[in-house]
């Protein structure tokens, strides 16, 4: 019997088949609209979360004055600490092939790769000789090498970097993918170009033999802000209560998703109007049909039909046209943030609770919006009914 009452209700759903067609296409566009807002924001926070880490902001950093090899040792030493590195930045101007651009130069040691997530795409890291010889190598990001050449592999050229005044020249030994690209294209070029060679090769251009931080990567699992304190405490100790500051990135990196998500939830907000413009057209529609099936409607309490059994049937049509929608929407919506994450060569975005959601809204919206023409069929006077042409 069940089974009987929902082949009718998908009949009746569709008898105009036009009509139901196109109400369907006005849910399925609402839908794949939230979705695919939904499925760009997570895209967009995934991109962007993956170049901080790049950027080295999933770490800690230690700032203070006179830091120095010996603090360096200290921090290696502490518990939950994966590795440490040195970190000497200047903001300068490089030249190359006979043209300029603006440069963040970082003075960093051997372990940089394990730090900052380095990705070497041609030649090969700074290592361990480069920084106890002084030697002038560096590593630059992709962007430079795009730009300058038109082509990545440039290991082998000469680029001159002017540091206190002076240009210094430097063999490229390495180009990287260093995750902050896509930071530059989003900003138009705000994000200088990254530069990487020894830091003892830039305390020796400016005279200053200490280091500006210590950047510290933490072991998985381990808890930032006991560390982070941990850190703090010990460097105290060893530097006899001089002022050291310990930078927990990771909550700037937390505030920006924060309001990363607040924005892709403001958006969504506004994708779903759309949702609301198609129960609209649902209640249109439905009115409508109440009003072409009165006669039939008539007939069917003239032989025993209860009012809850026509406000069911006409709802039950509502809801079939709106979860049609949905799931088409939904289908539609994720194919193409599919798409999207096969053209940025990111993982998939759309999870089982976005896909629920949406289908619950979808049903929602049939139930809302398919009350009143339902309670409106379920509430004519037989008598009426049948006279009705």
């Amino acid at each position: 019997m069940l089974d009987m009452l929902g082949i009718i209700n998908i009949r009746c759903a569709f008898r105009n088949k036009l009509r139901s067609i196109l109400t369907v296409m006005g849910v399925s566009v609402g839908v794949m609209s939230v979705v695919l807002v939904s499925s760009i924001g997570n895209i967009g926070k995934a991109a962007i979360n993956t170049e901080l880490s790049g950027m080295g902001m999933d770490s800690l950093v230690i700032s203070g004055t006179g830091l120095d090899e010996s603090d360096l040792e200290v921090v290696k030493n502490t518990e939950n600490v994966s590795d440490a590195m040195p970190l000497i930045n200047k903001v300068s101007v490089a030249y190359l092939k006979g043209e300029s651009c603006s440069a963040m130069v970082w003075g960093v040691n051997e372990d940089a790769g394990k730090v900052i997530e380095l990705d070497v795409k041609h030649g090969r890291m700074l290592n361990k000789g480069d920084i106890s010889s002084h030697k002038r190598v560096c590593l630059i990001d992709e962007n430079i090498a795009q730009t300058i050449y038109g082509r990545e592999n440039i290991t082998g050229k000469t680029i001159s970097v002017v540091l206190n005044g002076e240009k210094t020249d430097f063999e490229i030994v390495g180009v990287v993918k260093n995750g902050v690209n896509t930071l530059q294209n989003m900003l138009g070029g705000f994000i200088p170009d990254f530069i990487y060679i020894p830091y003892t090769v830039l305390q020796d251009c400016y005279k200053s033999y200490e280091f500006s931080n210590i950047t510290v990567r933490l072991e998985e699992k381990a808890m930032s802000e006991e560390t982070e304190q941990v850190l703090s405490h010990t460097l105290e100790i060893s530097r006899e209560n001089e002022n050291i500051q310990v930078e927990n990135l990771l909550r700037q990196k937390d505030k920006m998703n924060n309001i990363m998500n607040i924005a892709s939830a403001a958006l969504s907000v506004v994708a779903g109007i759309s949702l609301v413009v198609s129960g609209i057209s649902i209640m249109t529609v439905m009115l409508v049909s109440v009003s072409e099936r009165t006669r039939e409607i008539g007939i069917k309490r003239s032989i025993g039909a209860t009012t809850a059994a026509i406000m069911t049937e006409f709802l039950a049509e509502s809801v079939i046209i709106t979860l049609t929608g949905g799931v088409i929407g939904l289908a539609a919506g994720a194919g193409l943030s599919a798409l999207i994450c096969l053209a940025l060569g990111t993982s998939g975005a759309v999870n089982i609770k976005t896909a629920a959601a949406v289908l619950i809204m979808s049903v929602a919206v049939g139930i809302v919006f398919g009350v009143y023409p339902a309670r409106k069929a379920a509430l004519l006077k037989p008598v009426e009914a049948l006279r009705h042409d």
